[in-house]
């Protein structure tokens, strides 16, 4: 079964779901900023870029993974100017696997879902671990972060493969 439409950027879609996306990965945190440390652990701020990206493709990714961590810290000043690189670079690495993935991997979207966060995960650490220069920073970071893995996969799978009626 295709999940992925893959907008194009001519299309005033692109835009609308980018935006769709972009306020659910602002407004999605705030439920797990109660919790103490609830975003490193729940990683919400991902959520949706996995979802917008995996569903329509590369630009609505690229533009939730860009304008989400940007906007929300604006707002909010969450993430933190230091942890925005970060974030941000994540984001669009996982975009880009989601997108991808979506495109070419036609069946089980569990596992297509599985493969893409922990493969945007172990590339998220390399590069968090070159910007900070400190292995055992990004370690942590993804080791915390375990619990939103399964928030992505398990609830990222059910936003992708429903269907109105």
């Amino acid at each position: 079964m295709n999940y992925s439409l893959w907008l194009p950027l001519s299309n005033i879609k692109t835009y609308l779901f980018a935006v769709l996306f972009i306020a659910g990965n602002v407004l999605f945190p705030m439920l797990f900023h109660a919790v103490p440390h609830g975003g490193h652990i729940f990683l919400p701020i991902f959520f949706f870029t996995l979802v917008g990206a995996f569903r329509y493709g590369l630009y609505v990714g690229l533009f939730t993974a860009i304008c989400s961590p940007l906007l929300s810290h604006w707002l909010m000043a969450m993430p933190t100017i230091a942890m925005l690189p970060i974030i941000i670079s994540k984001s669009l690495i996982l975009a880009s696997c989601a997108s991808f993935a979506a495109r070419y991997i036609k069946k089980h979207l569990l596992l297509t879902i599985t493969l893409v966060v922990f493969a945007a995960q172990i590339l998220g650490f390399l590069a968090e671990w070159i910007i900070v220069s400190d292995v055992a920073f990004a370690f942590h970071d993804l080791r915390m972060g375990l619990p939103g893995m399964a928030l992505q996969i398990f609830g990222g799978s059910y936003l992708i493969a429903f269907k109105r009626k």
